[in-house]
């Protein structure tokens, strides 16, 4: 089993990103969970969100409390929240930032970047203050970790995302082909 935690910020798309994940392992035949850990729901506020994918049946019905991949949407909360917390040794972690991935340390994990903030912007999506950067953060996410093609993420875009379809989908691929790792 493969399990993800995702942290980002209310309005980010935390929860739309553990979900289009989910989405697309599901359309490559895997079984897979994907849920929010609810707390104060607002605009800015830190978020968490799941997925679990597997070739087999998930019958594990809690929380994920050490992930494989850790996706970080927003670097900021780096400061606030322990991000790698249970993180399993030799894990992943992916990082919405310009910096490169010898940047951080986070143990013994291997460490990707992208500038998924850079990259919604420029496919309008969300605003300059407030990007959008889920879809991007996703197409990072295929690039690093690979048990869920960049196709299968496009097709769960068109199920996933209420709007600009084409764009998300666009940001998706030029976060894959930018991504960096260590």
């Amino acid at each position: 089993m493969y399990e993800v935690r995702f942290h980002g910020r209310g309005g980010q798309g935390s929860v739309t990103a553990a979900n289009t994940l989910a989405d697309a392992a599901f359309r490559e035949g895997k079984d897979v969970q994907a849920f929010p850990m609810f707390g104060v729901e607002r605009r800015g506020a830190p978020v968490t969100a799941f997925t679990r994918i597997d070739e087999k049946r998930i019958d594990l019905k809690i929380q994920i409390y050490e992930p494989d991949v850790v996706v970080v949407l927003d670097t900021s909360l780096l400061d606030v929240v322990d991000v790698s917390s249970g993180l399993k040794p030799g894990g992943i972690v992916i990082l919405n930032t310009s910096k490169e991935p010898g940047s951080f340390d986070f143990g013994d994990a291997d460490i990707y970047t992208v500038d998924a903030t850079s990259i919604a912007v420029e496919n309008g999506l969300g605003t300059e203050t407030s990007p959008i950067v889920n879809t991007a953060i996703l197409g990072a996410y295929s690039r690093a970790i690979g048990n869920v093609k960049l196709e299968s993420i496009y097709e769960a875009i068109e199920n996933n995302v209420p709007v600009k379809i084409e764009n998300n989908k666009k940001a998706a691929k030029e976060a894959f082909e930018k991504t960096k790792g260590v």
